[in-house]
C-alpha cells in the first residue's frame, strides 16, 4: 500500500509545488485521494464550467478570481505579476485589448528541475498506471504503440519535449481533425518566433480531464476556417496543464476556466503583453470575432514594430555599407602604402646591391694590384736570388763554355759558364734576366733539336754536349 510520503512526493512532482505544508493541506482536504487532489488542483472543478457562465457579471468574475486564488495558490515565489489596465471591461469576464504586462517566472524560462527530479524520485512507487503515464509525460518512458525507440530526454530541452508530446497527443486523440499548427517548441522559443515573424502568439492551455475540452478541440480548434485564420495570422503554441510548462503558464496567465486561450506578444525584460484571454468553451465564430478584433486593434503596434525593425535593418545596412566603404578605402590606402614601402625597399635593395658590387669590384682590383705587386716583388727576389746563385762570370779558358740564349722577342743574351756547371745554372741565368717573364718555359737547342726538360737539369754542360759553346732559345710552355 502506498504511504503518505510517496503520495506527497508524487503530488509535488506533478504540480510543481515546493511548499510541503501546502501540499499536505491539499491532499488532506481530499482525504489523501491523489487523483482527486490533482484533478481539483489543475482543473478547478469547483468553478462552474457551462457556457452560460461566460457572459456573467463582473461580480461573478471577481468571485471566480477570488476562488481561484484560494484554491490555486501560487507555486512560485516569483510568479506572474498581472498589471491590468483600468479600462478593461468587467462585463464579459475577459480583459480588454489594453495590454496587461506579465513578468514571466524564472521557472518558465529555464524549466523546472524540481519536476524532473521529483519524477525520478517516484521510482520508489513502481506500481500503478498513473506512474507510467507521468513518465510518458516527462518523455522518460517508451512511446505508445510499443515503439521502444524513443529518443532520450537529453537530446532536446524539456520544454520542447513537452510541446512535441502535446502535439503528438492531440494527433493521436483527434487525428486529422486537429488543424491548428501548434509549434513543437517551448513557450519562450515560440514567443521569439512570433517576435521575429511580427505576429501575435496564440496560446492554448489544454485540460485533458475537463468535460468541455473534447468538444472545443473538435469543433473550434478543428474548424477549418478558424484553423486557417490562426495559422495565417498567428504563431500557435499549446501545452497541457499536466505538463510542467503548461501548468506554469496556467499560473502565470491566471487561468481560472478551461478551455483557456490567450493572445500575447513579446515585450521587454522577459515580459509578455497579454492582449486577450478567452476562458471557457467558445464557438469558432466567437473565437474568430475576438481574434479579428485583437488583430485590428494590435495592427498599429505590429506595424510600428515592423517599421522600427525595417528602419533598424536599413540603418544597419547603411552602417554596414559605410563600414564596407571605409574598409575598402582603408584597404586601398593600406595597399598604396604597402606598395610605396615595397618600392622603397626595392630601391634600397638595389642601392645596397650596387654598393656591394662596387665594394667587391674595388676589393677585387685592390686584390689584383696587391697580387701583381707581390708577384713582381717575388719575381724581383727570385731574379736577385738567381743572380747571386750564379756567382761571378768566369774568364775565357779551356774549361769555360760560351752560351748564347735567344728569347721569343728576338733579344739575345750570352754568358760564360764553367764546363762543369749544370743545366740548372742556365735556367737560373735566364730567370735572373729582366727579359724573362715566363711562368714556365724550356731551353731548347737546334741541330739536333734537344729540349732540356727538368730531368736533364742535373747534367753538366760538358755532359749535355754544350761545351765549349752552345746556342739555346727560350720556348715558353703554353
Amino acid at each position: 500500500m502506498v504511504d503518505a510520503s510517496d503520495k506527497l512526493a508524487y503530488f509535488q512532482a506533478i504540480t510543481g509545488l515546493e511548499d510541503i505544508d501546502l501540499c499536505t493541506e491539499i491532499l488532506a482536504a481530499h482525504n489523501w485521494d491523489l487523483e482527486l487532489a490533482i484533478a481539483a488542483f489543475t482543473g478547478n472543478p469547483n468553478v462552474p464550467e457551462s457556457s452560460d457562465n461566460v457572459g456573467s457579471s463582473g461580480q461573478h468574475q471577481q468571485q471566480q478570481s477570488q476562488s481561484q486564488s484560494q484554491s490555486l495558490p501560487s507555486a512560485f515565489p516569483n510568479d506572474a505579476v498581472l498589471r491590468s489596465d483600468s479600462n478593461s471591461n468587467p462585463g464579459n469576464g475577459n480583459p480588454s485589448l489594453a495590454w496587461r504586462v506579465i513578468t514571466l517566472p524564472i521557472s518558465v524560462v529555464s524549466g523546472s528541475l524540481g519536476l524532473i527530479s521529483g519524477a525520478v524520485g517516484l521510482g520508489l512507487w513502481a506500481a500503478g498506471g498513473v506512474l507510467s503515464y507521468s513518465f510518458g509525460m516527462l518523455g522518460l518512458g517508451g512511446r505508445r504503440g510499443g515503439d521502444s525507440s524513443a529518443s532520450p530526454l537529453v537530446q532536446v530541452p524539456s520544454s520542447a519535449s513537452e510541446a512535441m508530446e502535446f502535439v503528438a497527443a492531440l494527433e493521436r486523440e483527434y487525428g486529422s481533425g486537429m488543424r491548428v499548427n501548434f509549434v513543437s517548441e517551448g513557450f519562450m522559443d515560440a514567443l521569439q518566433r512570433s517576435r521575429h515573424a511580427y505576429k501575435l502568439l496564440f496560446v492554448y492551455l489544454h485540460s485533458p480531464d475537463h468535460p468541455d475540452t473534447p468538444l472545443f478541440v473538435e469543433r473550434t480548434l478543428g474548424s477549418e476556417v478558424f484553423a486557417d485564420f490562426v495559422n495565417e495570422n498567428f504563431v500557435a503554441w499549446g501545452g497541457s496543464i499536466r505538463a510542467s510548462e503548461g501548468f506554469k503558464m496556467s499560473n502565470s496567465l491566471k487561468a481560472s476556466r478551461f478551455p483557456f486561450c490567450a493572445v500575447v506578444m513579446a515585450a521587454t525584460n522577459q515580459r509578455i503583453a497579454l492582449l486577450q484571454q478567452i476562458e471557457g468553451p467558445r464557438s469558432p465564430e466567437d473565437m474568430l470575432s475576438i481574434l479579428q478584433r485583437v488583430l485590428e486593434e494590435s495592427g498599429p503596434v505590429l506595424g510600428s514594430a515592423r517599421l522600427e525593425a525595417e528602419e533598424r535593418r536599413n540603418n544597419m545596412r547603411l552602417r554596414e555599407e559605410q563600414d564596407a566603404a571605409y574598409r575598402a578605402a582603408l584597404e586601398a590606402d593600406q595597399a598604396r602604402e604597402q606598395q610605396r614601402r615595397e618600392e622603397q625597399e626595392r630601391l634600397e635593395r638595389e642601392r645596397a646591391e650596387e654598393e656591394r658590387k662596387r665594394r667587391e669590384e674595388e676589393e677585387a682590383r685592390e686584390r689584383e694590384a696587391r697580387e701583381a705587386a707581390e708577384r713582381e716583388a717575388a719575381l724581383a727576389r727570385r731574379k736577385q736570388e738567381k743572380a747571386l746563385s750564379l756567382g761571378a762570370e768566369p774568364e775565357k779558358g779551356p774549361d769555360v763554355t760560351q752560351v748564347l740564349v735567344r728569347f721569343p722577342t728576338g733579344e739575345r743574351k750570352d754568358r760564360r759558364f764553367h764546363s762543369n756547371a749544370t743545366i740548372q745554372s742556365l735556367y737560373d741565368y735566364v730567370d735572373s734576366l729582366d727579359c724573362s717573364n715566363f711562368e714556365s718555359y724550356n731551353l731548347v737547342s737546334n741541330f739536333p733539336r734537344t729540349v732540356y726538360s727538368p730531368e736533364k737539369h742535373s747534367l753538366t754542360l760538358k755532359e749535355a754536349g754544350l761545351h765549349p759553346q752552345a746556342s739555346l732559345f727560350v720556348e715558353p710552355n703554353l
